[in-house]
């Protein structure tokens, strides 16, 4: 699950320029006193994060369902397209987040019949008051339109089986955590960074290289023996 957990933190950029503001706002909806507080303040910020990571072990179990039956069916021809299928979404979530195909950005509409349903559920809970209310919250906020998100569960659903759709979906998560654990606290320099073109287009270019890879490896054994990927499906 190295390559999730990597494309996670190579997307660092995204989350932050896409939820870091929802988190800033969340942190100073909240209470003075809960917000001025180091340990009361980290409370609610891993309640939203492990609501958020919760929405996406969700997600990659309905992928991973729909994948193992889909494999179910026609196993041997299934199976052979796991490989180049990931590798092929790894290289187009690098365009998307590079910004270079703007087309790529229509995946996000896909989401937005859902988000229609579940937005005015998390909105009850605004402003947050107690820790729960902020898990509940993240659980609704994990499935706000996201193309990263729907990149990574069409790669979850490449996994091989349910169990690995899950896995994939949790480091993938455990990826983007930490530019929204340090949102709240680090905005004005986390802003700064997101800003920066040259950070962005070096992830976006490692994705894909990535992702060219691993096709290659897939597509042109005899021409990469010996090497190594390290990542797993």
């Amino acid at each position: 699950m190295e390559l999730a957990f990597l494309i996670g933190l190579l997307s660092a950029l995204h989350c932050f320029g896409m939820c870091g503001g929802i988190v800033g706002a969340l942190t100073m909806s909240l209470h003075p006193d809960k917000r001025q507080g180091t340990i009361s303040l980290l409370q609610y910020t891993l309640a939203y994060n492990l609501g958020r990571l919760l929405s996406y072990v969700l997600a990659g179990l309905i992928v991973g369902v729909l994948g193992q039956a889909i494999l179910s069916i026609i196993p041997d021809v299934g199976g052979m397209l796991l490989r180049p299928l990931l590798m092929i979404f790894v290289i187009l979530l690098g365009f998307y987040i590079g910004g270079w195909l703007p087309r790529l950005s229509l995946i996000e509409k896909l989401g937005q019949p859902i988000w229609r349903i579940l937005q005015p559920i998390g909105i009850k809970y605004l402003p947050v008051q107690k820790v729960h209310h902020a898990f509940m919250f993240g659980l609704i906020w994990g499935w706000l339109p996201c193309g990263l998100v729907y990149y990574a569960l069409v790669m979850a659903f490449a996994q091989n089986g349910m169990l690995d759709s899950i896995l994939f979906m949790l480091f993938f998560g455990l990826g983007t955590l930490s530019p929204m654990l340090f949102a709240g606290v680090l905005a004005g320099k986390l802003v700064a960074i997101q800003k920066s073109t040259n950070i962005r287009k070096f992830n976006a270019l490692t994705l894909i290289l990535i992702g060219v890879i691993g096709l290659l490896m897939y597509l042109l054994p005899e021409l990469t023996q010996g090497l190594y990927f390290g990542t797993s499906l």
